[in-house]
């Protein structure tokens, strides 16, 4: 038999460490867009945006140069350029080559950014990385600095002379030209650009936002004072069917949950068709994936929309109200500012703090009540028109008709079902133990959200055969509440009966709640294997740990629920700008679902916006590969196996007791 060759060994100089900026250089796209360079230019503007944002500016100029380069310059307080405290070089050498390095992680004592585009550290540097050239002045303290960069690397150290402007004028200019090697077009798209620097004007009233292109001449400026309805009208083509709903909220040192300062501003406008103009912005960042301020004005409208309909008898018989109902038509401009927003990505287009959704939502809604009342009839013709997307709605929703038994004896008399008929969003939550279970009920959005308590343990379905598996009366209960009968992967099965889109596991975040989800895991890849492949298996991920706050002078005590360990790292920085010590706080590791409330249970595990959701795939691994594996870890005969499986594995576990 042929001994085969390999190309090169495997020893300890293959290990490569990336430093610097090299990482980026090698994965461009897992920082930044790679479509065009809009969006490393976008990062400089931020920085600028930040300065105007925290109240040391009130001027923006962005130029396109005849030469492929993009400058932009500000009137703010101009980054710092001494020598950095731990690092040994100048700290402007250091913001524009190390990822993670900026002024936006400071938050002792309110830190330089109080409210700032995203903590995740990429920014400036990325676009440094990502440009062939890089020139930056900086114009503080009656002195102009200037560094240069090629390729990430600093090329003109920093200079230092006399400023030849007045000693107030400070602020910075950052010159760069983007590699085109990086992008799939060299070319910066003008109208999203333009776009772009509108859209910053109309967030920052009174901000001065200048564009230059030296290549076509084109030059715009903007300066706002009132800002977002005239920029949201300005979008529409269409009539609108009432006057914007236009208004703000945000918190001071007696909100509840929130600090000073966080909030939002939104205007609201509503027509019968065409295109709709949406835009939303985190602490003046884009967001064009939404996210959980989103979430919160829809929740905001709808709740408004509901109490004032149920007031005034304007609900039609026979209609389901939903969200989507008054949001479908719904164009909006909103600005959410939060202390420590979270993003998907590195690219911050979609928003993921939690409590971002009721810090937007709990203004809204009240606003948006008085907003109804006092403009009554406006109020009426907006409810006969969420009252026809309801029904056009359910119109379309019939085609679908939900399966049901002939009797209620038909379905498990745990099952405690929701109401919608609507197969694709229904959801049905399989959740340990009766406590959780009643608590679950309590918290779901009983609409399209169904539970089934799963009392007793879960049996080891590997190697049952199909036909004996309902012996267990919890896996009947389960088969028949899902409507879908026990098949194999190459089985022809349509999945016909199926009631729910979605199947959640939802367990306590422990050993046994694993051990649960491994059984049920089991269950489904070995008797309904068609239904993960199909995707409708998702793991829901209680949180990790319980935060139990004292009261903190007119703010009463909480406890607080984080899903990670970097939630817990968020929560604890936020509540320590509350000033409140790590000292002062009891810090728990979660463990039974029954101990949260329905609130807290629901914002965790039930709500579509703030929910962890994992979904459940096959993967790409060869089915009897999978089978080997499994046939190791569930095996009846197969103990032997797993003793060295585990002493082979074991240094890798996290223990947890």
């Amino acid at each position: 038999m042929a001994v085969r060759k390999h190309s090169s060994e495997y020893k300890e100089s293959s290990i490569r460490v990336l430093k610097g900026l090299e990482p980026v250089k090698q994965r461009p796209g897992m920082y930044t867009l790679t479509d065009h360079p809009l969006h490393i230019v976008q990062e400089v503007l931020d920085n600028a945006s930040d300065e105007i944002l925290a109240g040391y500016g009130d001027a923006i100029t962005l130029t396109l140069g005849a030469d492929g380069t993009v400058t932009v310059e500000d009137n703010g307080r101009g980054i710092p350029t001494g020598i950095h405290p731990t690092e040994g070089v100048p700290t402007i050498e250091l913001v524009f080559t190390q990822l993670h390095a900026g002024g936006k992680f400071d938050k002792a004592d309110g830190g330089a950014y109080t409210f700032s585009g995203g903590l995740h550290g990429v920014g400036v540097s990325v676009t440094n990385a990502l440009s062939t050239s890089m020139h930056v002045t900086v114009w503080r303290e009656g002195r102009q600095f200037d560094i240069g960069f090629a390729d990430g690397f600093v090329v003109e150290p920093l200079t230092d002379m006399p400023s030849p402007r007045a000693k107030s004028r400070t602020g910075t200019r950052v010159t760069c030209r983007p590699d085109p090697k990086y992008f799939d077009s060299p070319v910066i798209p003008e109208a999203q650009l333009v776009r772009l620097l509108k859209s910053k004007a109309v967030l920052m009233p009174g901000c001065l936002v200048t564009y230059r292109n030296e290549k076509n001449g084109n030059e715009q400026t903007w300066q706002y004072k009132g800002g977002l309805r005239e920029y949201l009208t300005a979008e529409m083509a269409e009539p609108l069917l009432v006057s914007p709903f236009e208004a703000k909220g945000i918190a001071d040192e007696t909100t509840e949950g929130f600090a000073a300062g966080e909030g939002a501003e939104w205007v609201v406008a509503w027509t019968e068709m065409g295109p709709l103009a949406r835009e939303s912005y985190v602490n003046l960042i884009p967001t064009p994936a939404g996210g959980t301020h989103e979430a919160g004005l829809r929740e905001g409208l709808f709740g408004a929309m509901k109490a004032f309909m149920e007031a005034h008898g304007l609900m039609s018989k026979g209609i389901k109200l939903l969200p989507e109902d008054v949001f479908a038509r719904a164009s909006f401009v909103l600005s959410a500012k939060a202390l420590d927003p979270q993003f998907q990505g590195q690219t911050k287009e979609k928003l993921t703090s939690r409590d971002v959704l009721r810090l937007v939502s709990n203004f809204v809604r009240p606003q948006f009540e008085f907003w109804l009342n006092d403009h009554l009839e406006e109020g009426k013709k907006l409810a006969e028109l969420v009252v026809r997307q309801a029904q056009q709605r359910q119109r379309q929703g019939q085609k679908v008709e939900k399966k049901r038994g002939t009797s209620v004896a038909v379905l498990p008399g745990k099952l405690t079902d929701c109401e919608s008929t609507d197969i694709e969003r229904n959801e049905i939550f399989l959740v340990e133990g009766d406590s959780a279970g009643g608590t679950a009920k309590k918290g779901r959005d009983k609409e399209f959200q169904a539970i089934l308590p799963l009392r007793g343990k879960v049996l080891n379905t590997w190697e049952v055969d199909s036909d004996r598996i309902y012996g267990s009366q919890v896996i009947h209960d389960i088969a028949v509440a899902l409507g879908v009968d026990p098949h194999t992967i190459d089985s022809d099965t349509d999945l016909k009966g199926l009631r729910y889109g979605k199947i959640c596991i939802l367990a306590d975040a422990d050993v046994d709640g694993s051990h649960i989800q491994v059984l049920l895991l089991t269950l489904f890849y070995r008797h309904f294997p068609q239904l993960i492949a199909q995707g409708h298996v998702f793991i829901a991920q209680p949180p990790l740990f319980r935060v139990d706050v004292p009261k903190n002078g007119k703010k009463p005590a909480k406890k607080l629920y984080c899903a990670d360990d970097a939630e817990l790292k968020r929560t604890l920085a936020k509540l320590a700008k509350e000033g409140l010590t790590l000292e002062k706080l009891n810090i728990s590791r979660f463990k039974g679902l029954g101990e949260m409330s329905e609130e807290q249970l629901s914002e965790a595990a039930f709500h579509p916006d703030t929910r962890h959701l994992l979904p459940v795939t096959l993967g790409d691994l060869e089915k009897a590969m999978t089978d080997s594996v499994m046939n190791l870890l569930m095996g009846k005969g197969e103990a032997t196996g797993r003793r060295n499986w585990m002493e082979l594995h074991g240094h890798d576990v996290q223990l947890d007791v």
